[in-house]
């Protein structure tokens, strides 16, 4: 028998969805919302969405049966994202047909139905929404798909308002359709404002038709960068158009995250100097005393100062480690996957950090887990880059728990913090190279924001993903999947 569509739950649920945003809560909590409405109103295992981008899709938002998948990358040239970006815009599908990486973990040991319905903006895919049902139980009825395609006009209005989303690109998407395009005179005064110019620069047709143009114009020919007030930088070039009249044509764009990678270079010099001086002085001045203080010294003291030798040179080493991979492959060099003890390898990765941080984590890694694919020597670090992470944004001495699972399509490791947590906006950027969160106090919170890229880097070259969220009541929880063994 077909299943029904709950409409009343879909209506009363969509409403409270409204009252959130109304209230300034949008981006992925609203479209986590929205998602887990639908499902109930469409009595579906699990719902998700996937964005997309000019590089590859991932999964922002999921619920229920497939809230395993959050996070899971989807590159543009895998079969299952050719399948979802063609195609009508709504359909069913039977999950068999898909054959790349989800599709596979989706359909398991039986194939499932699926309802897919693409969210666009100006013929623009923003997104694919995705809604799941177990092949044994009831399956969707024709009204299924006009509800998706619904919710997923709904998401797509989100994106629209740009609060919030997208996730995992830099920069509003709608913005980024186009460069911005003028027509002025020889004057400079506006005769022609497209879309995108009032996009990038926040000011409608109407308010600059007929006025000078906001922004120096280089000679024909040529280009400059210009910063707005706001602070963003524009790169403008203009050359003049053909015919009896002296009019220019200029286009600009948005260069602003090309200059902060300038600033964040910049940065990473000046810091990276910092961690490594730090280290380096604190060795000279131990292995100083040792020598010129010898026999001065009883035996308590040259212990002490061969520890504080040994621990300078570990967190030398390990920055020494981070600032290689993070110019060159982050893999094991082409070694195949293998399986392996999740438990057995967290177990001997905790056990080899630094004392003051292993004291504060509780490891917990079931019996009888399956085993993990892929390479145990790069588990390590992962889970010190994890746990060196929720160490520096939490309290000293407040809790850290590491926790091993499994469902039937990977296995999981989730690192929880109680610390200053991380706001939805930033749970794609923290992955970016160079990137920090806001700290309130940079000599107390040091870094290269190399950590987490790192990571990223090491668990989908083996075919899994990681992801960030708050924590309800405060922290965040890092979630590294990989496949079964």
């Amino acid at each position: 028998m077909p299943r029904r569509t709950d409409f009343s739950a879909l209506i009363n649920g969509h409403t409270a969805v409204i009252e959130m945003i109304n209230s300034g809560e949008a981006g992925v909590p609203a479209l986590n919302q929205l998602l887990r409405v639908a499902q109930e109103a469409l009595g579906a295992a699990g719902m998700a969405f996937v964005e997309f981008a000019p590089t590859g899709g991932r999964v922002i938002v999921a619920t229920g049966t497939v809230e395993w998948a959050l996070g899971h990358p989807l590159p543009v040239d895998d079969p299952d994202a050719v399948c979802l970006l063609s195609g009508p815009r709504v359909h069913q599908l039977d999950t068999g047909r898909l054959t790349g990486r989800l599709g596979t973990k989706l359909t398991g040991p039986a194939r499932s139905q699926m309802v897919v319905s693409r969210a666009e903006i100006g013929g623009q895919i923003v997104g694919s929404l995705h809604a799941l049902y177990p092949a044994d139980e009831d399956q969707p009825c024709p009204d299924h798909q006009c509800v998706m395609a619904y919710v997923a006009s709904c998401v797509a209005h989100l994106y629209g308002d740009q609060c919030g989303l997208p996730v995992h690109v830099d920069g509003p998407i709608v913005a980024t359709l186009a460069d911005g395009l003028a027509v002025v005179d020889r004057e400079a005064r506006v005769r022609l404002w497209n879309p995108a110019a009032a996009q990038i620069t926040g000011q409608a047709v109407t308010d600059v038709l007929g006025q000078t143009v906001p922004f120096p114009l280089p000679p024909p020919g040529q280009a400059l960068d210009h910063r707005l007030p706001d602070g963003r930088w524009l790169r403008v070039t203009s050359g003049e158009l053909p015919g009896p009249g002296t009019l220019r044509v200029v286009t600009f764009r948005d260069i602003t995250n090309q200059q902060q990678n300038v600033t964040d270079h910049d940065l990473f010099v000046a810091v990276t100097s910092h961690e490594l001086r730090t280290p380096v002085t604190v060795i000279k001045g131990y292995a100083d005393t040792l020598t010129d203080h010898w026999e001065a010294l009883t035996d308590a003291d040259r212990q002490l100062a061969a520890r504080k030798i040994g621990q300078r040179a570990n967190e030398l080493a390990r920055l020494v480690d981070r600032l290689l991979s993070s110019t060159a492959e982050a893999g094991p060099g082409g070694m195949p996957p293998a399986p392996y003890d999740l438990g057995d390898a967290l177990r001997a990765a905790v056990t080899d950090l630094p004392a003051e941080l292993r004291r504060r984590i509780t490891l917990t890694a079931p019996v009888g887990l399956p085993r993990a694919l892929g390479h145990r020597a790069s588990l390590a670090t992962v889970v010190t880059e994890l746990c060196t992470n929720a160490a520096k944004y939490s309290p000293p001495a407040s809790p850290i728990t590491v926790t091993a699972g499994a469902d039937g399509q990977t296995v999981s490791v989730r690192v929880t913090d109680q610390g200053i947590g991380i706001r939805p906006e930033h749970v794609e950027r923290a992955f970016d190279q160079y990137w920090q969160g806001d700290s309130r106090d940079h000599r107390r919170l040091p870094g290269a924001g190399l950590g987490l890229f790192l990571v990223r880097r090491i668990v989908e070259q083996q075919n899994g993903w990681v992801s960030l969220r708050p924590k309800i009541g405060g922290g965040t929880v890092a979630e590294v999947r990989l496949p079964h063994g």
